[in-house]
């Protein structure tokens, strides 16, 4: 895959810095308004645009969580998420990332595994407790 270089943006930057600041696994437009404090003239275009650069330069990674609206992930690390059916939030989950599936896959598949995502679906302990409760 050929890697653009990309001019340096102060809103790239921003962005980049509070998708590695935070921990909710935002989606594009919480960050345009966590944004728009800063930079007045902001469209919701440049977000997209500035989050695209970031997943193709391997910085930030787009979540599939089946939403309508997609998340982003400042963590590159190899790490699994948990995804609440009832409010949507995405959680990392603190547990390894098993390797081991990897060479599993490829010994079933006979093809080069070099990385797998694995999201747990459920209710979250909030979601729970307050289903518990009703």
């Amino acid at each position: 895959m050929i890697k653009h270089k990309y001019k340096r943006s102060k809103q790239r930057e921003e962005i980049l810095n509070i998708l590695r600041n935070t921990d909710t696994h935002p989606t594009a437009s919480w960050n345009y308004d966590e944004l728009k404090k800063d930079f007045n003239n902001l469209s919701m275009g440049t977000v997209y645009r500035n989050v695209n650069i970031l997943i193709d330069q391997n910085l930030v990674t787009k979540i599939e969580s089946g939403s309508s609206f997609d998340r982003f992930d400042g963590n590159v690390e190899a790490h699994y998420h948990f995804i609440c059916r009832a409010c949507d939030s995405i959680y990392d989950m603190p547990m390894s990332v098993m390797e081991e599936l990897n060479d599993q896959a490829g010994f079933y598949t006979n093809h080069e595994i070099q990385e797998h995502r694995i999201s747990f679906y459920g209710l979250c302990e909030n979601c729970n407790d307050t289903d518990i409760e009703n």
